[in-house]
């Protein structure tokens, strides 16, 4: 049977811009092979595969060639495509079970906003090859269970990184963030994500990583609201709460495409 599709762009209010996930919406689990063969064939940063569960829906993300434990805008885009569908009613709440635990979602007006642990970074000491591979100087450097945080001098130093990937996959973690306060009265601070070890030289917009920004921001600038700009070539905007323990992350999604598999 015909396995129906959709691409999603995500943390963003047009097609072609913030970052595109695909969404299967499966009748049971999936088989883990099949399912890391359709990533690989959708070459997306994500690809989503969820099924309806108890009183929610089981949730996995594959980039092109890894399982990863945490994802935003793949979770955004499975929100999204379950009340377009009407497989969810508009009024309801996304409760997805994932390897991070349980992950929720509902509508605030024209955005969605995803419920996601915090993730802090902790200071440490840079490793080896981390400056000559991101090419730029680091003015603090921290890390948690899954990616590096990198705080760089300016914005324009966020934008204008041109790192060295094969360098940069060498060094063992997940992701790299590379961070700023922002020059624009819009933004409170911009970002950027390297990720080459998981087969994404740079991820457009990442939710998960502004689970890291999120509590390093309200260390450094002292409030608890943001909002962010992830500085990619297609760019995307995420608000961003700090509730207690949990990074709360707004963005809106456009479906650009739907299809099926044969």
């Amino acid at each position: 049977m015909a396995q129906e599709i959709f691409q999603v762009d995500a943390f963003t209010d047009k097609p072609f811009s913030g970052n595109p996930a695909a969404v299967c919406i499966l009748p049971g689990p999936g088989d883990e092979e099949w399912m890391r063969h359709v990533a690989r064939e959708m070459n997306l940063s994500e690809t989503a595969f969820l099924f309806k569960q108890n009183d929610g829906y089981s949730l996995r993300w594959f980039t092109p060639t890894v399982e990863v434990d945490l994802c935003g805008h793949a979770t955004l885009a499975s929100a999204h495509i379950l009340w377009e569908t009407g497989d969810l009613a508009a009024d309801r709440e996304a409760r997805f079970q994932t390897r991070s635990g349980l992950l929720t979602a509902k509508r605030v007006e024209d955005w969605i906003e995803l419920n996601f642990p915090a993730e802090p970074p902790t200071s440490v000491t840079p490793p080896d090859d981390l400056a000559s591979s991101l090419g730029v100087p680091l003015k603090f450097v921290g890390q948690n269970r899954f990616d590096y945080l990198i705080e760089v001098d300016s914005e324009s130093t966020v934008v204008s990184i041109e790192p060295d990937f094969r360098q940069l996959e060498t060094i063992s973690s997940r992701g790299f963030i590379v961070t700023s306060r922002s020059d624009s009265k819009d933004y409170d601070f911009v970002s950027r994500f390297f990720a080459p070890a998981a087969g994404v030289n740079e991820d457009p917009v990442t939710g998960s990583a502004h689970c890291c920004l999120g509590p390093y921001w309200a260390g450094r600038l002292r409030k608890n609201t943001f909002v962010a700009f992830q500085a990619s070539v297609r760019g995307g905007v995420v608000q961003v709460r700090m509730e207690d323990q949990r990074v709360l992350l707004g963005g809106q999604a456009v479906t650009v495409l739907r299809g099926f598999l044969i």
